[in-house]
């Protein structure tokens, strides 16, 4: 029970820190950075999956 208190209180600080960084230019543009290499490392997921599952129908 102690362990998900601790959780509790660290998620809760990191959006706390989360927040007050993208606050500033430097904390935006970082953010923001971030979110577009997700989005490209997301697309580049869903397409390597879509091509690998038509070929695995084309095989059968």
């Amino acid at each position: 029970m102690r362990y998900l208190l601790v959780l509790t209180i660290g998620v809760a600080a990191g959006f706390v820190v989360a927040h007050r960084v993208n606050e500033t230019p430097a904390g935006r543009e970082f953010f923001t950075g971030r979110d577009s290499r997700i989005k490209r490392f997301q697309t580049s997921v869903a397409d390597g999956y879509r091509s690998r599952e038509a070929e695995l129908r084309d095989r059968s």
